[in-house]
């Protein structure tokens, strides 16, 4: 007889997020923990969202709009296009796995970069679908060898700009080189999580500006807007693609509290200003005091950085030594980069319990010899 499970889903590596501070709190007996490994918004959310979706819980005994349509013309209104380009959902992901479900088929590939967002991997993986992953160059995707690799096969591709875990991104031009490679009948995926914090870029490619057929944009409220723990976000993209979405998704997600949150967060600009400032000043701040340390950090458009060690060992001494301070760091393992560390920018009071960690390590006679590679911009 043949297993109820098929091999796909058994041979599936989940995906692990980073460590719970509960979970810490129990393991270590600590009470002041920072969570620096999710990428999270270490203020929270909006004042406006909470009340906004305590407001709602009134209503909670009601399915929500299977449209949702005042979160949906939110939306459109900021982004100057109709209600009907745009599709939410229980965070991006949410909407990548319906993507999945419902433009995948029979023999087709889904083509992407390696050491990038988790999610993807999973998802391609879970339906038993090729996925085609072509190396980093210099922890930066290649879209030159991306194109190369489209095939007749090649269904949808999936960018992450700015990339997690890297922080890396691309511009307009390197964009456009590879989206006149792309045929009309394959599928781009731009997942732009953080592309409130990228636009400070030069040259960063906002894929509103592009608006292609052929190009579905995922964004998400879990980042800049302090929302992960309700999951809300959403897609934009041509209204076919959009339609065939809507067939496609549960049909009551968000949920009522979500969307009343994602609502009024949209309205908040206040307090989006303080956090990209936030962000603004201590991302550079943290980077240079890490480089200053003997450490490798990569150039990052996003809410986080990437440390370069010299191997898999030293990535868990440093982690593990960083988390007995009660700081949680989140290991590249997973995502293919088992030699890396992922960093989230928090507060500028939890950026300098950090470095003071960091600089501990590093001083310890036992570590002194381990820190090899000098700092270097990528």
């Amino acid at each position: 007889m043949k297993p109820l499970t098929p091999d796909n889903i058994t041979n599936l590596v989940p995906y692990r997020p980073g460590k719970p501070i509960e979970q810490v709190k129990r393991e270590l007996g600590l009470d002041n923990i920072i969570k620096l490994a999710s990428n999270e918004n270490s203020f929270g959310p909006s004042p406006l969202a909470i009340k906004a979706a305590c407001d709602s819980l009134q209503e909670i005994h009601r399915y929500p709009d299977i449209s949702s349509p005042e979160l949906r013309q939110t939306l459109a209104t900021r982004f100057r296009i109709k209600p009907d380009n745009v599709i939410v959902g229980s965070g991006s992901e949410g909407i990548m796995a319906n993507i999945v479900r419902t433009f995948l088929f029979d023999d087709e590939e889904v083509l992407t970069s390696a050491g990038s967002f988790i999610g993807i991997y999973v998802l391609v993986n879970s339906r038993g679908v090729k996925l085609c992953q072509i190396p980093l160059r210099d922890y930066h995707y290649d879209l030159e060898a991306i194109a190369e690799a489209i095939s007749p096969k090649t269904k949808i591709i999936y960018l992450a700009n700015p990339n997690n875990p890297t922080g890396s991104w691309f511009n307009r031009s390197a964009f456009d080189s590879f989206y006149r490679r792309v045929p009309d009948n394959v599928l781009v995926i731009l997942d732009e999580a953080y592309f409130e914090f990228a636009l400070d870029q030069p040259n960063y490619p906002d894929s509103m500006l592009y608006r292609y057929d052929n190009v579905i944009t995922l964004r998400t409220f879990s980042k800049a807007y302090g929302l992960a723990g309700i999951r809300i976000g959403y897609g934009l993209a041509e209204e076919s693609l959009i339609a065939a979405l809507m067939k496609v998704k549960l049909p009551f997600e968000p949920s009522i509290p979500a969307q009343a949150a994602g609502i009024a967060a949209l309205g908040d600009q206040v307090f989006l200003d303080r956090i990209l400032a936030n962000n603004r000043s201590e991302l550079p701040r943290v980077t240079e005091e890490l480089r200053q340390l003997g450490l490798r950090v990569l150039d990052s458009a996003a809410n986080f950085l990437a440390v370069i060690m010299a191997d898999e060992l030293e990535v868990d001494q440093l982690v593990d030594y960083i988390l007995q301070q009660g700081i949680i760091l989140r290991p590249l393992k997973a995502f293919g980069l088992p030699h890396c560390l992922r960093i989230t920018i928090g507060k500028p009071d939890e950026n300098n319990r950090l470095l003071e960690a960091m600089r501990s390590y590093l001083s310890g006679q036992e570590h002194s010899t381990s820190v090899s590679v000098q700092p270097e911009q990528s």
